[in-house]
């Protein structure tokens, strides 16, 4: 357990103004070259599949570890990523952190989860933000795959609260092959989130998970007629209406409330028992600050969470850098310099 500084400094990039700008940066104005990957699709237990786009290590990777070669397969640490709500392998800060594993010459597995991938899944469940047994499902088998690799978890907003509660639950009972995670714009208490989307100019970004979502519960009706009624889809005005209709039945929860109070990260952090980055901006507009604030506490109390909650940023945004020409994108250096670190112990 240690507390090295960053040698980054975050410093929002002036020419991006607000909150909604840096959330919204990445998704309208970045421009990205797609990172190639081998997509690979896993069989679940309960005849479902997982879609997983795999990054291979390079030469730079192997010559950047700590661990010889006798004792690797792939001669470099491997990072296992997790995308946030109707994320998809496009999603701006997805590319961003693979571009950042592959520029230090890392191994990366980006988890696609059920629903989100290039066709529907086949079961009658989708995902959500408590669902920990896919990542489970993911990490042992990279485990058997490359059993002397050393691992690090990466998730971004509902990927990270997959994370953050799957470590909480595993406590001291983690593979010994995964050394750090990083957790980024996560909403800690899933019910206070879900009320703070459902206001003020929040409620642009709950609308367009909602088409998202009610429009793949069209879809899956097609297999599933009886999940729900058509009309009632159409009815569901806000992200708690859906999750209270079709998120916690579909899942095995009695409503909305107990989905959250059930799957919220915010009561795992306190057993989280490797070293976790937390980075969240206070004006993140998919969370109140207040949560923050619990969070802090918790960390407080726990030297395995490196709490990081600049002022501004956004959701998945940390945009900065002076250039408007030549931006920096915060958030995966931070991610990629926190997770060496690690691997270099």
């Amino acid at each position: 357990m240690f507390s090295p500084k960053s040698q980054l400094s975050y410093r929002p990039a002036w020419w991006v103004p607000g909150a909604h700008a840096h959330t919204l940066w990445g998704k309208l104005v970045r421009r990205q070259r797609p990172i190639e990957t081998r997509v690979e699709r896993w069989e679940t237990p309960d005849d479902d599949f997982l879609e997983i786009h795999r990054l291979d290590a390079t030469a730079s990777g192997l010559a950047n570890s700590s661990i010889s070669l006798a004792q690797r397969h792939t001669g470099s640490p491997r990072v296992i990523l997790l995308h946030g709500l109707e994320g998809t392998i496009r999603s701006h800060y997805a590319q961003g952190l693979l571009s950042e594993m592959r520029s230090r010459g890392w191994a990366a597995d980006l988890v696609i989860w059920r629903s989100c991938g290039s066709e529907p899944n086949r079961a009658r469940r989708f995902y959500h933000s408590g669902e920990t047994s896919d990542l489970a499902l993911v990490i042992d088998r990279v485990i058997k795959e490359f059993p002397n690799d050393r691992l690090a978890l990466a998730g971004v907003s509902l990927g990270g609260n997959v994370l953050l509660k799957y470590l909480g639950e595993r406590g001291t009972d983690i593979p010994a092959q995964i050394v750090a995670a990083a957790a980024v714009s996560v909403p800690f208490d899933l019910a206070k989130g879900s009320a703070y989307i459902s206001s003020g100019l929040s409620k642009v970004y709950e609308k367009y998970f909602l088409d998202s979502l009610k429009l793949k519960t069209h879809e899956k009706l097609t297999r599933y007629p009886g999940l729900i009624a058509r009309e009632q889809i159409d009815r569901l005005a806000t992200l708690k209406e859906f999750d209270d209709a079709i998120t916690a039945p579909i899942h095995g929860f009695a409503d909305a409330e107990e989905y959250y109070a059930e799957a919220s990260s915010i009561r795992y952090l306190q057993n989280v028992r490797i070293d976790t980055l937390l980075l969240n901006a206070v004006d993140d507009p998919f969370l109140p600050p207040e949560v923050l604030d619990d969070v802090r506490k918790i960390a407080a109390r726990n030297t395995r969470l490196y709490p990081e909650f600049p002022g501004r940023g956004g959701h998945a945004g940390f945009v900065s850098g002076w250039n408007p020409f030549h931006p920096v994108y915060y958030l995966e250096r931070r991610v990629g310099e926190f997770l060496a670190i690690r691997f270099a112990v």
